[in-house]
C-alpha cells in the first residue's frame, strides 16, 4: 500500500555525512496524522484515505465540517488531504500515522504551495532573455512580438502564452527527494535538498511515483 504523511516546513539546516560531504536538508515536522475517512469502490468508487493534520479552534470551523470531525470522532484539524490508493485502504478512522513509515534512504515525492511573488514580468517569470540596452531600442524588458502575422487573417494570442502575470502561489511537487533521517522521538523528516512553500506552510509526503530510468 502507498504511504503518505502531512507535515510542517520548519525551515533548511545541513548535515554532514560519515564521509564528510555536506548534506543540505529541509527539516519537516510530521506530527502524527489522524484517520478521517476511507474510501472504497463500492462506496465511492475509488479508495482513497483521507487524513487530518495541525490543530484548529473551534470557532474557525465550518458547521459541515464540524459535521464530518464528529462522525469521525475526533477533535477538529487545520490540514486535511486524501490520498487515492490502487487497493483497498488498510486503515481505519481516528487512527494516526506517524513519521516512522518513511525510512533514511528513501525515495518520496513533497506537495506544497510555492511563495507568492505577486506580479512579475516575463523575464523573472519565464526567464526570458532581454531586448538591447542601447537608447534606441523601445523593448527593453518587453515579452516580444505576439505573432501579428497569422494565417487567416489578424493575429492571435493563443491560450497559455507566456506572459507577465501573477508569479507563485500555485501547487508545486518536487518528484524523488531523498529521506535523509527520520527521528522518530521529535517527530521530523529530514529531507535532502529544498522543497516548496515558505517556513509554516504546510506539505504532502508521500511514496514516489515517478519510475527509475
Amino acid at each position: 500500500m502507498a504511504k503518505g504523511i502531512l507535515g510542517k516546513k520548519l525551515g533548511m539546516t545541513q548535515l554532514f555525512s560519515p564521509e564528510g560531504k555536506l548534506i543540505p536538508v529541509t527539516v519537516v515536522e510530521a506530527n502524527p496524522s489522524v484517520v478521517l475517512q476511507t474510501k472504497t469502490v463500492e462506496t465511492d468508487g475509488y479508495n482513497a484515505v483521507q487524513l487530518g493534520y495541525g490543530v484548529v479552534k473551534d470557532k474557525k470551523v465550518t458547521k459541515p465540517m464540524k459535521g464530518h470531525f464528529a462522525k469521525a470522532g475526533i477533535k477538529p484539524v487545520k490540514f486535511i488531504r486524501e490520498f487515492r490508493l490502487a487497493t483497498t485502504p488498510e486503515y481505519s478512522v481516528g487512527q494516526t500515522i506517524g513519521c516512522d513509515v518513511f525510512e533514511q534512504g528513501q525515495l518520496i515525492d513533497v506537495i506544497g504551495v510555492a511563495k507568492g511573488k505577486g506580479f512579475a514580468g516575463a523575464i523573472k517569470r519565464h526567464n526570458f532573455a532581454r531586448g538591447p540596452m542601447a537608447h534606441g531600442s523601445k523593448s527593453h524588458r518587453e515579452p516580444g512580438s505576439m505573432g501579428p502575422r497569422m494565417s487567416g487573417g489578424g493575429g492571435k494570442v493563443f491560450k497559455g502564452k507566456k506572459l507577465p502575470g501573477r508569479m507563485g502561489n500555485q501547487k508545486v511537487t518536487v518528484q524523488r527527494l531523498t529521506v535523509v533521517k527520520v527521528d522518530t522521538e521529535r517527530n521530523l523528516i529530514l529531507i535532502k535538498g529544498a522543497v516548496p512553500g515558505p517556513k509554516g506552510s504546510h506539505l504532502v509526503i508521500r511514496d514516489t511515483v515517478k519510475p527509475r530510468k
